[in-house]
């Protein structure tokens, strides 16, 4: 619905471009905001650097191997595990020593004595302090590269049917949330009325009712989704009792007590409160729900921001209640259109000072939306690089662009609300049938009607008065205009929803450079000019051809970086499910020597510190997946050093 405040008349021709020029400062306050500098801001934990490196190649076997991170993790049984070459483990550890100190975040684990020479696979996994969990893979070779007999499962951390159905619980949680706040503050702010409308009812208990159960489905899914990824494990009692431990899982049990709370808002606002006809007992009521209802409210948003981004990174104690305050107007801006939207399809007298005052909730939400979100942005994102070049900032683009759109939408809803009117009572030389008082004339009927029968013709007469009721509300092109309006809002809305919840699960932008650019200055690469080659590719599967472009830095022997894009059959940026490299020196019998590049962008892989021990003709071999049955290996000889 409109954002702006109630609208009395055809709006003058200054007011849209006002309307206009108004949007586009907001949006240039936005990204102008962006470029402002701060101190180091993490969300996903990333892995910034480990010792041995990535590819290294060591003389003797090392007593431990360190991995350092770029914020707090939660590491457990098997957190970082060291295979030899054969699969079997090499270290002692069960549970990683926690090694951090100062700012520095570091784990470790001892290895045994006597290694034999060969690759060792280290395998790592752990939880961000963001609840997210995170997970990852690297060699480094004794003496010389060798084979290794190692296959390390291609699923993610928090991937697989688990974390698809962790993930589409995120999503409806998100969304149960937006419709019980919203349809609440609906009624009590707007449409008091609405308490007795059985729509507006089924609408809030509705929601109340999917982010009840998608909390239960996260809960008992925590554990499977940050660590076997099996759905049995969903009922193993250890692991509940390990996720309740976590500040997610505590997060988790909080906002289901406030669940109970609600159920009892819900009891009293559309019975006790419904109800109510003195109006200075109902105005009191008002006030007490309306202040019971905003803690509840506050509280179960807060059970997001405590355990999610705004919970790590700087600023923390701002950064949290920034993020329940964004949440809240969220759900009275979404949550009110849905409801404003129910109100118009299924009841018929909703009136035009209702949905006036909406507008001006609208209004109000939409300042709390931008200035939360430019703080969130500035926090999340931090330069023009990271807004363009990573998936966060893509998103938060299309987020923008969306909000600007459904603005836009809701610039023409305003209009209609200035013409709506409020419905006017039938009259056709008699007035319409009264429900109520048709029952009571069937109640004074002479007793040898059917009872039965006459509730019967009441309940029909009752129909045919709503059915009246309809067909004049729908006469009106003012109304039909608006609901219109109104619903190509929410669709606007339920994309803008989504985007939003998939940015809440997506690396923020400022911490995918920050540990990429850390992990750069972990290398010291030797001297040289980089090396580039092309080489296409056809999976034979549907969208299965495209280009592999390679740039190896230096072009010599000893440390490198390594850069692989991915561009599709139109020239455009394609990611892959499953991108694997070796590297083989023939002439020599070395290799091959595994790489397996972490993913920077769509279509942009990235390896730090890949090891070419020496010179020569060496062979790169290059796996591409594009589908679970679709894969070729494709190859092509580069001279290095």
């Amino acid at each position: 619905m409109s954002a702006t405040a109630p609208y009395a008349g055809p709006s003058p021709t200054r007011r849209p471009v006002a309307a206009a020029a108004l949007l586009a400062a907001l949006v240039s306050l936005v990204f102008g905001l962006l470029l402002a500098g701060a101190g180091p801001a993490s969300a996903h934990a990333a892995l910034t650097g480990s010792d041995p490196r990535d590819g290294a190649v060591v003389d003797t076997a090392p007593k431990e191997v360190t991995l350092s991170f770029s914020e707090a993790i939660a590491v457990g049984d098997d957190s970082i595990r060291v295979l030899d070459p054969s699969g079997k483990r090499a270290d002692t550890d069960a549970e990683p020593r926690d090694l951090s100190e100062g700012g520095t975040v570091r784990y470790g684990v001892a290895l045994h004595s006597g290694l034999p020479d060969g690759t060792y696979t280290v395998a790592w996994k752990a939880i961000s302090a963001d609840s997210h969990p995170i997970s990852g893979a690297f060699t480094f070779s004794v003496g010389a590269p060798s084979e290794t007999t190692v296959a390390l499962p291609s699923q993610e951390a928090g991937g697989g049917p688990v974390g698809g159905v962790y993930d589409i619980a995120r999503y409806a949680a998100y969304g149960g949330f937006v419709l019980l706040v919203g349809g609440s503050a609906f009624v009590l702010v707007c449409w008091q009325r609405g308490a007795t409308a059985l729509p507006m009812q089924r609408l809030v208990v509705r929601g109340w009712l999917t982010l009840t159960a998608a909390t239960l489905v996260m809960l008992l899914l925590r554990h499977p989704y940050t660590g076997s990824g099996k759905f049995a494990d969903a009922f193993d009692l250890a692991g509940l009792q390990s996720a309740l431990d976590t500040e997610p899982g505590a997060a988790l049990v909080s906002r289901l007590l406030l669940l109970g709370a609600a159920a009892l808002f819900i009891a009293v606002l559309f019975g006790t409160y419904a109800r109510r006809e003195d109006e200075r007992e109902k105005k009191d009521l008002t006030f007490g729900l309306a202040v019971g209802g905003g803690v509840i409210a506050a509280g179960i948003a807060a059970t997001w921001a405590m355990s999610e981004h705004a919970s790590t990174g700087i600023q923390p104690s701002i950064a949290m209640p920034v993020d329940v305050l964004h949440l809240l107007a969220v759900a009275a801006w979404l949550g009110g259109l849905a409801s404003l939207l129910v109100a118009l399809y299924r009841t018929p007298d909703i009136g035009s000072a209702a949905v006036r005052r909406f507008s001006t909730v609208a209004f109000g939400s939409v300042v709390v939306l931008a200035a939360t979100g430019i703080y969130q942005s500035w926090r999340q994102v931090g330069s023009w690089s990271a807004l363009t070049g990573t998936r966060y900032g893509q998103l938060l683009i299309l987020k923008v662009a969306l909000i600007a759109v459904l603005l836009a939408v809701a610039w023409f809803s305003r209009r209609w609300t200035g013409l709506l009117t409020d419905p006017a009572v039938a009259s056709s030389g008699t007035e319409e049938a009264d429900p109520v008082t048709e029952v009571t004339e069937q109640e004074d009927a002479p007793a040898d009607v059917d009872p039965e029968r006459a509730a019967q013709l009441a309940r029909q007469r009752a129909a045919v008065t709503a059915t009246k009721k309809k067909r004049i509300r729908d006469a009106d092109p003012e109304r039909s205009g608006l609901r219109r309006s109104v619903l190509t809002e929410a669709v606007v809305a339920v994309v803008l929803l989504a985007v939003t919840t998939t940015l809440t699960s997506t690396e923020p932008g400022r911490t995918e450079e920050e540990a990429a650019g850390a992990a750069t200055a972990a290398t010291a690469p030797a001297a040289g000019g980089p090396v580039s080659l092309s080489m296409p590719f056809d999976t034979g599967g549907q969208n299965g051809k495209g280009t592999v472009r390679i740039d190896i830095n230096p072009g010599c022997s000893g440390s490198h970086n390594l850069h692989v894009w991915i561009d599709g059959s139109d020239g455009k940026p394609m990611d892959v499910p499953e991108l694997k490299l070796a590297l083989t020196l023939e002439s020599k019998d070395i290799g091959p020597l595994p790489v397996v590049p972490d993913r920077l962008a769509e279509g942009h892989w990235w390896a730090s510190g890949m090891q070419i021990p020496m010179a020569g003709d060496w062979k790169i071999d290059v796996t591409v997946r594009t589908s679970d049955i679709d894969q070729v290996t494709i190859d092509k000889n580069v001279k290095i050093g």
